[in-house]
């Protein structure tokens, strides 16, 4: 679940040389699980091809009221686009294309939809430098703000000109970015910060050989992946994993060993406002690591082990106005052990999941989860994608945390 996904996107395409772009930021937008539908203006085909822009979106790219050479073809109802779209981004937004926009110039498809739209409306600037700084286009743009469009300023670089300066066009990353940020004004969690442990740690027996558990992290993933697009600000620290995540509000740290995720919590712990240890922590640790490779011997060898610290614990003790949650993963009493984790550790809330229930627990999926708050009231759930449980996690904490 990310800010974009399931949004109506428009995307408005004009005639700069900065249209190049727009194919990657289609693939963007679609990535990040919205659907998009493209306008262009005549003279942007001379800088990108419809055929690219259709087949990148899925649909049809509209860019005429009608089309002369197909008599049969429909008329493209402006309206009809401008009331679709969630959110219309024209990008790049010419010089010409700001004039039209403020003046209400409606002499191509494009403008006709942008006053028709009733949607949020981002225009991303693109010019050369003396374009950009003219008082005109100043004056556009200041009168496109005060309508209520936003603004997604150029960057400075080299222009198309062979000039250095701000006039070109934001990346398609930087657009999709700043979108999100300023959609997640209004999000539950704008504002507050996410701490978030993932997957196993690994405790060296020697340089190859380590002991570890089979989390794959999956499941810390997903909990980050929802903090972030509530709007949240996230610290993901995260034990060897092949999970992958990517956006703009989550900071991944990689760690290995139980000593490390320990001092890479209490690094962050401190200034955050919520925390979810969702790491499969290595509750014991070699007392010696061999420098070399152990050699295979015929006779058994034995490995003295000595108890790791306890990350959760000592979140628990140092607890002033974090939320706390911890996982408990059971193979058997689990209520009861859970439980008395919950109490003894300071936890706010703890979430218990077992390996006896089938399609959940490590590598998998799914999970089938119980919610624990510190009033002991209890919260069953059937097995479900861990996405959806991530979701379900996120939504008992909202209950308890919202002012």
């Amino acid at each position: 679940m990310v800010v974009l996904k399931g949004k109506k996107i428009l995307l408005g395409v004009t005639a700069g040389i900065a249209a190049y772009k727009t194919a990657h930021l289609v693939r963007l937008f679609i990535k990040s699980g919205a659907e998009v539908q493209v306008i262009m203006t005549p003279a942007s085909k001379d800088f990108v091809t419809p055929l690219t822009l259709s087949t990148l979106s899925k649909n049809p790219v509209h860019s005429a009221f009608f089309e002369k050479e197909d008599e049969n073809e429909l008329w493209n109802n402006h309206v009809d686009l401008g009331l679709w779209a969630d959110l219309f981004v024209i990008a790049p937004a010419t010089a010409t294309t700001l004039s039209k926009m403020a003046k209400g110039t409606a002499d191509n498809l494009l403008i006709a939809t942008y006053l028709s739209a009733k949607c949020p409306v981002f225009f991303a600037p693109a010019m050369d430098l003396d374009m950009y700084k003219h008082p005109s286009t100043k004056q556009n743009i200041s009168t496109l703000q005060d309508f209520g469009n936003v603004l997604i300023p150029p960057t400075i670089g080299e222009l198309a000109s062979g000039l250095v300066g701000e006039g070109r066009m934001a990346a398609p990353e930087d657009i999709i970015g700043f979108i999100e940020k300023e959609l997640g004004l209004d999000l539950p969690l704008k504002g507050k910060k996410v701490l978030i442990t993932a997957g196993p740690t690994y405790e060296s027996i020697d340089p190859v050989r380590y002991i570890g558990n089979h989390s794959t992290g999956k499941m810390g993933f997903e909990l980050a992946k929802v903090a972030a697009s509530l709007g949240a600000e996230v610290v993901l620290i995260s034990g060897p994993s092949s999970q992958t995540i990517n956006h703009s509000y989550v900071k991944r740290v990689d760690v290995t060993s139980a000593e490390e995720m320990f001092k890479a919590v209490h690094l962050y712990y401190k200034n955050v406002d919520i925390a979810i240890a969702s790491a499969a922590v290595a509750d014991y640790t070699p007392v010696e690591v061999s420098s070399q490779k152990i050699k295979k011997k015929t006779a058994a060898i034995e490995i003295g082990l000595q108890a790791t610290k306890d990350i959760l614990a000592s979140m628990g003790a140092l607890k002033k106005n974090q939320f706390l949650v911890g996982f408990a993963l059971e193979t058997e009493n689990g209520l009861q052990h859970a439980k008395i984790k919950l109490s003894s550790k300071n936890l706010d809330m703890i979430v218990l999941n077992t390996l006896s229930d089938e399609g959940a627990g490590f590598g998998e999926d799914s999970n089938k989860i119980s919610i624990l708050d510190s009033g002991l009231k209890c919260l069953t759930y059937p097995l479900k994608l861990k996405e959806v449980v991530a979701l379900d996690i996120f939504t008992e904490i909202l209950k308890r945390t919202n002012d």
